[in-house]
């Protein structure tokens, strides 16, 4: 079983409203991002303007999990990865949907199936919330294109990109000893933006020498992880955050993510300017979506760590 270390990962501060492209501090916070996500795949992104969300989004996701198991069950998709998962006999239960940015969206595929009498309130807090990690992660794309001279492609990524939002429950242990919340994997998404919001930690990230690393966040933090898709799309120059969650103790953990990540019918394909000679092009163009459709979870629990990456290597 690989070893546990204290070490941390990078912490960058996001929370100037100011913050400019071109500015001194852009330039500094770019160079920030990237040596981050080389070394760990992942940093925590420190932003003052999330704390007044925290406590109403808690509040709602303790609203929605306290619901009866038979009305959570009512939400279901046709599409994978959407709606409620969960069994009593799991410690993980989850509830998402797409372009959560859009009130609308959230009260049509969530909100009117489990309170039919309405819930509007529950509606603007996952929506408030997922504009607010949209537009850092807006932020922190620019910088990583911009780290490769590929912010032409700024536009075509941000058009293509389903704001996928993600609201998560583990249950508690009631043992000290640890106890696998969700097995290790790492996410098909073009960038993971996670909130912790309570004080339940859980969260670990395995580092470059197979150490796991425990992330304890601030509550003005998102936890930010590079994603599968942005991987391949950047042709393997900057890896996808392996991850995991570690659960033991008396209390349940409540977490919230944007998940953004391709919509379907985008053919994610290297950009032509990251293939040349010394660096061959080492995956083939995928519809996320269509590989969604075949994707089994119980494959990350197999040998391969990015199974997003089997999948469309040459």
């Amino acid at each position: 079983m690989s070893s546990r270390t204290r070490a941390k990962v990078p912490v960058i501060d996001f929370s100037n409203q100011n913050l400019k492209p071109s500015s001194p501090e852009w330039d500094l916070l770019k160079f920030q991002v990237r040596e981050a996500l080389e070394e760990y795949s992942c940093f925590e992104a420190s932003f003052d303007q999330l704390l007044e969300l925290r406590q109403p989004v808690l509040e709602a996701l303790e609203q929605l999990f306290d619901l009866p198991s038979q009305t959570k069950q009512l939400c279901v998709s046709d599409k994978p990865f959407r709606a409620y998962s969960g069994r009593p006999s799991r410690l993980y239960e989850s509830m998402s949907t797409d372009d959560a940015h859009i009130v609308e969206n959230i009260e049509q595929c969530l909100t009117t199936t489990l309170w039919p009498q309405g819930n509007i309130s529950f509606s603007k807090t996952l929506a408030s919330f997922t504009q607010l990690a949209s537009g850092l992660e807006k932020t922190i794309l620019r910088m990583i294109l911009e780290s490769f001279g590929l912010e032409k492609y700024m536009d075509e990524l941000v058009d293509s990109t389903n704001n996928h939002l993600r609201a998560m429950k583990y249950g508690r242990t009631n043992t000290s000893e640890p106890t696998l919340g969700v097995p290790a994997h790492c996410d098909h998404t073009t960038m993971t933006l996670l909130c912790q919001l309570n004080e339940v930690q859980g969260l670990e990230i395995q580092n470059k020498n197979g150490e796991w690393i425990n992330i304890n966040p601030s509550p003005n933090s998102f936890v930010v992880m590079l994603g599968e898709s942005f991987s391949v799309w950047l042709n393997g120059r900057l890896p996808s955050t392996y991850h995991r969650v570690m659960m033991k103790g008396n209390e349940a953990r409540y977490s919230i993510g944007l998940f953004a990540r391709p919509r379907g019918g985008y053919l994610v394909k290297v950009p032509k300017e990251l293939v040349d000679d010394k660096n061959p092009m080492l995956f083939k163009p995928f519809d996320l979506e269509e590989f969604l459709k075949i994707y089994s979870p119980q494959s990350v629990q197999g040998a391969t760590k990015s199974t997003l990456k089997a999948y469309c290597s040459v």
